[in-house]
């Protein structure tokens, strides 16, 4: 018999059929698909913050002279200056190449393949994205139809599919809302380990840190991508039970945070009131693109307390919007799942950006 050289026969069997992750594409590629300059194209597709970071990460990554070096694979300086940000020990504080790497990290920690975890759709798509790849199986609970968490399903889906974890993102991604603490309350008293994603709080105002003081079950993971404008340099961070450090600090993969990372995200806590007007400027950008989406016919944005507003599209026309946005050089996001088919994900913008999104939906309506 011949030999079978193929390589694909030893690839693990659930990896076989998983679907991939939905990212954003990059202004180059946008440009090369529009064929519209990239300094032309407007980008409110990634929740990215338009104003970028503070000059001083621009200063402090020019002077630094050790690019050649490895960084510290336990970003010691950067957890100590987290320590005065969020309140909570450095022995506590764990950092990733963003989020999405302590996500993952706690999927390898807790998830035996066919272990179940709950994810409260439509949400962010790294929790089942990361959860499929490690060999474990979702449980989807739909969210009502103003987008909140149904806290006795999930409770009663705990219980059914004898769950680990449960994922909320508050503010919600894609839809803008906070999750109620009575609800995440509710969710920690069952005992099981609640994943609670604060991306965005710092658009809302809104955390719930001070009950990781009290619950051994919970996780809070943040981001520097969105209020700090450094969604290109990767770096996120969580709070965790301080039981679990150890076994994460073993099974994480040393030096995936940058030098450059770590630097650029020290130097935004130390500049926290440029960063602060820069956060209350898209907070009322926030509120001015509302209203000026309530104008449109056809348009109804959901309240936010994200950077960010979903947005429903009258007519199944949002396919359509979506195309004519981009070939007018503006980039929205278009989610096509059953729940969110009619709807657009629009990043808040300068008022610049504001103005020229409401021209082209003027138009295109």
């Amino acid at each position: 018999m011949p030999l079978d050289r193929n390589p694909e026969r030893f690839i693990r069997a659930h990896l076989l059929d998983t679907r991939p992750y939905r990212y954003v594409s990059p202004l180059e590629t946008l440009s090369e698909d529009t064929g519209i300059s990239a300094g032309d194209i407007i980008k409110l597709d990634g929740n990215e913050n338009p104003y970028g970071c503070t000059p001083r990460v621009k200063e402090a990554l020019f002077s630094c002279r050790y690019y050649h070096l490895y960084p510290d694979s336990e970003q010691r300086e950067l957890r100590r200056a987290l320590q005065e940000y969020v309140g909570v020990p450095a022995n506590r504080l764990l950092v990733g190449a963003g989020s999405d790497e302590l996500i993952d990290l706690v999927l390898r920690l807790f998830v035996d393949p066919g272990d179940r975890i709950i994810n409260c759709v439509p949400t962010f798509g790294m929790y089942s994205f990361s959860a499929e790849v490690c060999g474990g199986k979702v449980v989807e609970v739909p969210r009502d139809e103003n987008f909140e968490v149904d806290v006795s399903e999930v409770t009663a889906a705990i219980m059914d599919k004898d769950a680990k974890l449960v994922f909320l993102a508050s503010p919600n991604n894609p839809s803008g809302n906070t999750t109620p603490e009575r609800d995440v309350l509710r969710l920690l008293d069952t005992g099981v380990v609640v994943v609670l994603d604060e991306a965005y709080c710092e658009f809302s105002g809104e955390t719930m840190v001070s009950l990781a003081k009290s619950y051994e079950n919970l996780i809070i993971l943040r981001t520097f991508s969105k209020w700090a404008g450094l969604a290109g340099l990767r770096v996120g961070y969580g709070i965790f039970p301080s039981q679990i450090m150890p076994h994460l600090m073993r099974i994480k993969t040393p030096y995936t945070v940058s030098i450059a990372a770590q630097i650029a995200a020290i130097e935004s806590l130390r500049d926290m009131a440029y960063m602060r007007r820069t956060i209350q400027t898209i907070i009322a950008e926030r509120q001015r693109l509302f209203t000026r989406l309530c104008g449109i016919k056809g348009l109804k944005p959901y309240p936010s307390k994200s950077n960010f507003l979903l947005c429903y599209v009258a007519g199944h026309r949002a396919p359509e919007f979506h195309g004519e946005l981009l070939r007018r050089g503006i980039s929205v996001r278009y989610f096509d799942t059953p729940r969110l088919r009619d709807c657009l994900r629009i990043s808040v913008g300068k008022p610049e950006h504001t103005d020229a999104l409401i021209a082209a939906l003027e138009g295109i309506c």
